[in-house]
């Protein structure tokens, strides 16, 4: 379920839209906020941050848009790649509207647990209680609908879960609060996500198996050696994977100068 089979970047957006449009608001406004430190990024950290304090000031947006901000490019690469490993197949197996109702009912449960079992004067941003409510529902998927799930699935749900317990409460600077509420949300949420899922298949979004080749597609195109490519076709299908591997060359480059 958590290995891809995408030929490229292109074809994994087009068969995963929700995750792929989460991970790309991730990037967009780690840009906005830090890279460019655009005075309108700062506004849109300020009024989107979470804050208990606030919140309790009737702020209650404030439930939600931490869900879409980072700390810094180590947080947003961490948090796009665990969606990218575990959203598509969740995507597939329930569709759009109840991957985002999971998504997102669990990381507002999760802040909302910060705010009632957190100190008043507490700051925090990120998706991991969100992705951590994956892992809820997908742990409720393992105990409860075992035809969706194929035991090495499992076992690798049960074993990062294991790990990134240990650190939530073994690592600073994490939100505990949010990782186990999260993951409760997503737990308690997952009998109405996977109401009517389907068993994932590798295959299930791919137009592969049935295309059809069309004659002047065949044809013979003697002027083709004359078309001039600036880029290679490789680097024009993962132009999105080589975007973040600079940025990640970049984040981690920062740290030492």
């Amino acid at each position: 379920m958590f290995i891809r089979y995408e030929r490229s970047i292109k074809e994994f957006i087009v068969n995963y839209p929700i995750v792929s449009t989460l991970v790309i608001i991730h990037l967009v406004l780690w840009i906005i906020i830090d890279f460019l430190s655009l005075p309108f990024g700062a506004l849109i950290e300020a009024w989107g941050v979470g804050s208990n304090l606030l919140v309790a000031e009737e702020q209650y947006w404030r439930l939600i848009t931490p869900i879409f901000l980072h700390g810094d490019l180590m947080h947003a690469l961490f948090n796009s790649f665990s969606l990218v490993l575990f959203g598509p197949a969740l995507e597939q197996m329930v569709g759009k509207s109840k991957f985002l109702f999971g998504y997102f009912g669990a990381g507002i449960i999760g802040n909302i647990g910060t705010f009632i079992f957190g100190p008043e004067n507490y700051w925090h941003l990120g998706a991991s209680g969100a992705i951590f409510g994956l892992f809820g529902i997908y742990v409720f998927m393992a105990m409860n609908r075992k035809h969706l799930i194929d035991q090495s699935s499992a076992q690798m749900i049960r074993v990062i879960l294991i790990f990134g317990l240990i650190m939530t409460f073994f690592r600073s600077g994490i939100n505990v609060y949010g990782h186990l509420f999260g993951f409760i949300g997503g737990f308690l949420l997952a009998p109405l996500v996977l109401k009517n899922a389907r068993i994932y298949s590798p295959w299930g979004n791919s137009n592969r198996h049935n295309y059809h080749y069309d004659a002047k597609e065949v044809q013979f195109n003697p002027n083709r050696w004359r078309r001039k490519r600036w880029l290679p076709e490789n680097i024009r299908k993962n132009w999105l994977l080589i975007i973040i591997g600079i940025l990640a060359a970049i984040g981690l480059l920062s740290r030492f100068f």
